[in-house]
């Protein structure tokens, strides 16, 4: 008997006990005077969507220190007085898979600038561009902005989002 792999449909179709991501990355967000540091990504996941500045943990590195790093690679700038706020496991339904530390700051060093991987782009809180972002930030970014961290498990069929449990805000 032949046994077929199929995709993921939902949630309730992965391992989730024996999950392991390909990748583990970082996302970072600089929230200073009521705005907002977003970027609007110029190449790699998620190319032309506006998120935060982040991206995959290098060998030997911690994830903060992985969040410093990618602020400063794609913005020029130095993230400072960092907190981990969440985190977010996406699994797509080609095979890849990310597990993503979310982490904010509330100051920095330096001036934001464009670069070949991000443009800078300040948004108002009560203004930010769900629609221009990936479809999971719209459920778990607000309750980042009110301060309470989260835990979610997305499913992702290219940038569609098909599936997603918010597991546990944290408080």
């Amino acid at each position: 008997m032949t046994t077929t792999l199929t995709s993921p449909k939902r949630l309730t179709d992965i391992d989730w006990q024996n999950w392991q991501a390909k990748d583990p990355a970082t996302l970072t967000f600089v929230i200073k005077h009521g705005k907002i540091l977003l970027i609007r990504k110029q190449r790699g996941l998620g190319a032309g969507k506006i998120n935060g500045p982040g991206g995959r943990q290098e060998p030997g590195e911690t994830m903060l220190e992985c969040a410093v790093r990618e602020v400063q690679e794609e913005l020029c700038i130095t993230p400072l007085n960092m907190q981990h706020r969440g985190e977010c496991r996406f699994q797509f339904v080609d095979g890849y898979s990310i597990h993503v530390h979310v982490f904010t700051a509330n100051d920095y060093e330096g001036t934001p600038t464009e670069t070949e991987e991000a443009i800078p782009l300040w948004f108002d809180l009560d203004a930010i561009p769900y629609d221009e972002m990936w479809a999971d930030d719209k459920i778990w970014l607000p309750l980042m902005l009110q301060g309470k961290a989260c835990s979610g498990r997305y499913l992702f069929d290219n940038d569609k989002m098909l599936d997603y449990r918010l597991d546990h805000p944290l408080d």
